[in-house]
């Protein structure tokens, strides 16, 4: 009752989101709508789509500028990267971690340099295009350096003399190395997030709710996995006792006497441990299956 009464009131409203045009998250982001359940038809160099089975709009915009689109209402949410978020410094408020494009910004220097810690970037020269987020790590520190802002290739600053050192974000670390860079500090850990205007109206709110509750199905989904095995009744209670699933395995009786078949999930984080405890404690035949969708 309370979802359909949910679904009436929000009748006539959509949600305006906002998502990078191109780049690293926006291939993930139009895969997680899809994995809720949300088509989303854009043509080539459309700014704009709408979905055909939910009430969203999006807008296809520079990451950049996502942050200023919520604040102003032009969108009345968006999926950015928490790197943006906390450079842009505007009023939003970060609903939801989406577990994709996650990364680190840090800081590096050239290989052969001699790195004794934070406190020898005194007096040195660091290219970023995040002079907001570096500036408040290095007050914090108490460090004094002069920030170089560049826009883009920051990794070859400290090849052509640009810089001493480099503050940019990193995956793998692959580029770095390729350009003769050593990572020696991670300032902010940062992943993809739904960030939302915050002053929105209670329909609106509903909605953004609809689509949290889908994109929270997705995340469990990803995170979990649903296994079956065999395991003999006299080792039951052992084997149960390791599995904490939902709130408690299934167990189905096997044609072959003494023997039964336990249903259960498993978090990805504990995953491996538990199987090698289970096959310990006397599992068998043990199948491993992803889930699609998980609803508590």
């Amino acid at each position: 009752m309370k979802d359909s009464t949910q679904k009436t009131a929000a009748v006539g409203y959509k949600l305006k989101l906002a998502i990078q045009k191109s780049g690293r998250l926006h291939d993930d982001s139009i895969r997680l709508l899809k994995e809720c359940g949300i088509d989303i038809s854009n043509g080539v160099n459309k700014l704009k789509a709408e979905a055909s089975n939910f009430p969203v709009e999006v807008y296809f915009l520079r990451d950049d500028d996502i942050p200023q689109y919520v604040e102003d209402g032009v969108a009345d949410i968006g999926f950015v990267g928490e790197n943006v978020v906390y450079e842009k410094k505007k009023k939003v408020t970060v609903a939801e971690k989406l577990g994709f494009g996650k990364c680190r910004l840090s800081l590096a220097v050239r290989k052969g340099d001699d790195y004794t810690g934070v406190q020898s970037l005194s007096g040195r020269k660091i290219a970023t295009s995040y002079p907001v987020i570096l500036g408040d790590f290095l007050k914090e520190k108490g460090i004094d350096a002069e920030i170089h802002e560049i826009s883009g290739s920051v990794e070859i600053a400290p090849g052509i003399g640009l810089a001493d050192a480099i503050c940019d974000l990193v995956s793998s670390g692959s580029t770095l190395f390729m350009n003769g860079l050593k990572e020696t500090e991670s300032i902010l850990q940062s992943q993809a997030v739904l960030i939302k205007n915050k002053d929105l109206s209670e329909e609106k709110e509903q909605l953004i709710a609809r689509l949290l509750f889908r994109i929270q199905s997705v995340k469990k989904a990803k995170n979990n996995k649903y296994i079956l095995l065999n395991a003999p009744n006299a080792k039951l209670k052992e084997i149960i006792a390791l599995l904490p699933g939902m709130k408690s395995p299934t167990v189905l009786p096997l044609a072959e006497e003494g023997w039964s078949s336990v249903h259960s999930v498993l978090n990805e984080n504990e995953f491996w441990d538990i199987i090698e405890q289970l096959k310990a404690a006397g599992a068998q035949g043990i199948l491993v299956v992803p889930i699609e969708k998980m609803i508590v």
